[in-house]
């Protein structure tokens, strides 16, 4: 038995838990390798798809599936299998060639399994690519392979705010449109959001949903910050995040995830 047992804590990734500088700070390192040894349960919940949350799977002491594809996806790397998955509805090819017609500056990511495939690469797209350190394949929209578990759509920020409104104006009862950062709109099946997925992680892990803990510093991250029995953030988190009403801590690079399990470890 540990101080911990029964309690999830939950964080984003990118610029919440792995800096710009692309390391985990060794203080969140080492904390969570307390807060694990001591009975808790310690995942991540981010906007990466499998292929490109992979060679991070082992980078902290991680015990339970990973909610991926920003909640599309929840995947067992100790196990290596998929325990839940849910994709795009076939029409969102038709859709995202209207959107193209109509917003011709736009680029997207679409995933189709391990694959990526990108319509109109463009800076962020290359940018987003190399920091995953993956390729992708370059095709017309009509000839990528379905399904897609989620589309991550591209450009500058003024750009995507155009486009978020457009798509929900006209699709909003089919999709969820919400950024995961400032130049990066994500288009998961309606429903298919990191608080539907913390949902059901903390039923298939039998977990008391009044024990569990999440972090994030952007907009997809809100959805599930709402499930949270404190909604934790970093200093470096989207305005939209603050004036949610997040708990704000240091920022990424200043170890939040470590601060929140001192927190934490004073709770319990």
């Amino acid at each position: 038995m540990g101080k911990f047992d029964g309690v999830l804590l939950v964080s984003d990734f990118d610029d919440t838990l792995y800096g710009a500088d692309l390391r985990v700070p060794p203080v969140n390192v080492e904390a969570i390798e307390y807060f694990t040894s001591h009975g808790g349960t310690f995942t991540i919940a981010t906007g990466r798809a499998h292929p490109t949350f992979a060679p991070h799977a082992q980078i902290v002491a991680i015990n339970a599936p990973v909610i991926l594809s920003n909640g599309s996806a929840l995947y067992d790397f100790r196990a290596d299998r998929m325990v839940y998955e849910t994709f795009l509805p076939d029409r969102a090819r038709e859709d995202l060639q209207q959107l193209a017609r109509d917003i011709p500056e736009i680029g997207f990511e679409a995933y189709n399994h391990d694959d990526i495939y990108v319509y109109q690469p463009n800076a962020v797209t290359r940018s987003h690519l190399n920091r995953a350190g993956m390729g992708a394949s370059e095709v017309p929209i009509g000839e990528m392979p379905l399904p897609w578990s989620k589309v991550i759509l591209q450009q500058e920020n003024q750009v995507l705010r155009r486009v978020q409104q457009y798509m929900l104006e006209r699709w909003g009862e089919e999709y969820e449109i919400i950024f995961s950062n400032a130049v990066l709109l994500e288009m998961t099946r309606k429903g298919s959001n990191k608080g539907g997925m913390v949902d059901y992680l903390v039923n298939y892990l039998g977990i008391d949903p009044e024990q569990v803990y999440c972090v994030g510093d952007n907009q997809n991250d809100i959805p599930m910050l709402a499930r949270s029995a404190i909604p934790f953030a970093p200093a470096n988190c989207a305005q939209e995040v603050k004036d949610w009403g997040a708990y704000v801590m240091g920022s990424c690079e200043e170890g939040c995830v470590a601060q929140i399990i001192r927190i934490l470890d004073k709770l319990y």
